[in-house]
């Protein structure tokens, strides 16, 4: 008689989602020796193999496919009466799952898990930094309740909800802050520094600068240079090797260390949709619109600490490397 466990099946889940022994036994809080007897337990309770174990990475098998579609609807339908339960006991919620995009999570959730603790007596916030692609698939599988990403995703599983919208400002090395605003198209003329591949942010600042994100990599490695983080970028623009674009919520954060420029771009600028995603099915969907309240309200506070940072189009912003900001007209 089989007889794996829920929690087998999370390890499992875990596993297939990151192909790497290392990754699923930091997501699921245990060590990796751990997560390797459980996945053998499991895999001698099925009698089959679930995975192909490479020196470099971990493979689901042609079984481990198919047992991987059944599993997710066990997991989810667990979740869910889990959720139905919470949603039940509690008016509030007592704990909550919230998934952010790299692009967001540094500047927006101090904000965020301050007000949530004011609103939510108690509360426990589990927080997921991660790309778009990965967090719409955690939530569609059940291991998140909401995430923050860019809009839209769609998804049919999934509900969105915008919250706002956010302009993307231009970086500049400080010698070039008197100079005019480029148009869009002058940019892909310079060195532009940008996000690596998966970062949605990459994409809109491509698509702003008339530069195809499907084009060869060859190409576009000819083109712009990449970086891990917002705060590479950055300081790389600060040392004199290109410009960037960046999310307006960013420049407070990213820039007061930096010897650069901020600019803004002609009316219309690139901007984005930030907005929250949550499953269509979830019985937690009256609490997640009282969250968005209070990321609303979070992202009002984080706006109002942006004001010393943000200036009109037709100004420049420049920070110095102590953090100190005075204004030139570009």
């Amino acid at each position: 008689m089989t007889n794996f466990t829920l929690k087998q099946l999370r390890y499992f889940e875990a596993l297939a989602r990151d192909a790497s022994f290392r990754k699923a036994a930091e997501a699921c809080a245990i060590s990796q020796p751990a997560l390797s007897m459980q996945i053998k337990e499991l895999e001698d309770q099925v009698g089959r193999a679930l995975f192909d174990r490479g020196t470099r990475d971990v493979r689901l098998t042609a079984f481990g496919e198919l047992f991987a579609l059944r599993a997710r609807d066990i997991v989810r339908a667990a979740d869910e009466l889990a959720d139905l339960s919470r949603a039940s006991r509690d008016r509030f919620l007592s704990r909550l799952r919230i998934g952010v995009i790299p692009t967001v999570a540094p500047y927006l959730l101090p904000s965020v898990i301050n007000e949530l603790n004011r609103a939510f007596d108690g509360i426990r916030v589990e927080i997921r930094e991660t790309q778009t692609t990965r967090l719409v698939q955690e939530v569609m599988q059940g291991g998140l309740d909401v995430a923050i990403v860019a809009l839209p995703v769609s998804e049919p599983s999934l509900t969105e909800l915008k919250l706002f919208d956010e302009e993307f400002v231009l970086v500049r090395s400080r010698e070039d802050g008197d100079k005019p605003v480029p148009e869009p198209d002058a940019l892909k003329e310079m060195r532009l520094l940008l996000l690596e591949e998966g970062h949605c942010f990459r994409d809109q600042a491509l698509s702003f600068c008339g530069i195809g994100s499907n084009r060869p990599r060859e190409i576009l490695s000819r083109e712009i240079m990449e970086g891990s983080s917002l705060s590479t970028l950055v300081q790389m623009v600060g040392a004199g090797i290109g410009v960037t674009l960046i999310p307006e919520m960013a420049v407070p954060v990213e820039t007061r260390s930096a010897r650069v420029s901020i600019s803004r771009f002609d009316s219309p600028p690139p901007a984005r949709s930030i907005g929250m995603i949550w499953r269509n099915s979830t019985p937690l969907a009256k609490q997640l619109l009282q969250v968005a309240d209070v990321v609303l309200g979070a992202a009002a506070i984080m706006r109002q600490q942006q004001t010393a940072y943000t200036r009109p189009s037709s100004e420049a912003l420049e920070i110095d490397d102590v953090g100190a900001a005075s204004s030139s007209i570009s």
